[in-house]
């Protein structure tokens, strides 16, 4: 049994990847935090194989707490699990000594895989950033990264609309959908990212430089 310690801010995806590697069998979650400080004493507290942390916490964020763990808790393989695919939080996030890389919305097989990886002193990165990790490596600069590449295409157009502020009806008429079919959209959205609301999906995404309606007609229009 693999001893995991499992950092996330959001109560519900604690308790989803809580779940989610107990069932199957092969990891015991030995600790849970909410905060970077919490997380840092359960795993001084409890000694596990792996910590799986997020990267957006309170007190301390996911990389203070990785640097914080090379250095009183050497032993413990750090794992990332985020919504932040740019190259800026990967690498930042490699240095300060995580093993393991993965974007939220990750299957179940996937996660498993990679605390095992780590577990054994491995390196995992997700399918999404490891050519950019090997470009960088091999001096070759990769193409930009596209947001939240677990979301679908239509899903990325309604989150750019959604931070761009365009009502729902909007956004229906827009892209051609209903408006139910939006709504369903936005809560799969939340999912795949672990997002709260509407207003914090619209947050992070701004953040991630979405929020430019003109740019959804621009995509479209290369899809087709």
């Amino acid at each position: 049994m693999i001893r995991v310690v499992v950092a996330d801010d959001h109560p519900v995806v604690r308790k989803g990847l809580v779940a989610l590697l107990e069932s199957t069998g092969e990891f015991d979650v030995v600790g849970v935090a909410s905060t970077g400080r919490e997380a840092v004493r359960e795993c001084v507290l409890h000694r596990p194989d792996v910590a799986l942390l997020d990267l957006h916490m309170p007190d301390l964020d996911g990389f203070g707490t990785t640097r914080e763990l090379a250095r009183v808790a050497p032993e413990v393989a750090v794992c990332v699990l985020t919504m932040h695919d740019d190259d800026d939080s990967l690498f930042t996030a490699m240095k300060a000594g995580a093993r393991g890389y993965l974007l939220k919305g990750a299957e179940q097989e996937d996660i498993a895989r990679a605390v095992h990886a780590v577990a054994r002193g491995e390196v995992l990165f997700a399918p999404e950033v490891a050519g950019r990790v090997l470009g960088k490596l091999s001096g070759r600069d990769a193409p930009p990264p596209q947001p939240f590449p677990q979301l679908t295409p239509r899903e990325l157009d309604v989150l750019d609309l959604v931070a761009a502020g365009t009502p729902t009806a909007d956004i229906a008429a827009r892209l051609g959908l209903t408006v139910k079919t939006v709504g369903n959209n936005v809560s799969t959205i939340l999912g795949k990212l672990g997002l709260a609301d509407r207003a914090q999906a619209a947050v992070v995404a701004r953040d991630a430089g979405l929020g430019h309606a003109d740019r959804v007609a621009k995509r479209r229009l290369a899809r087709e």
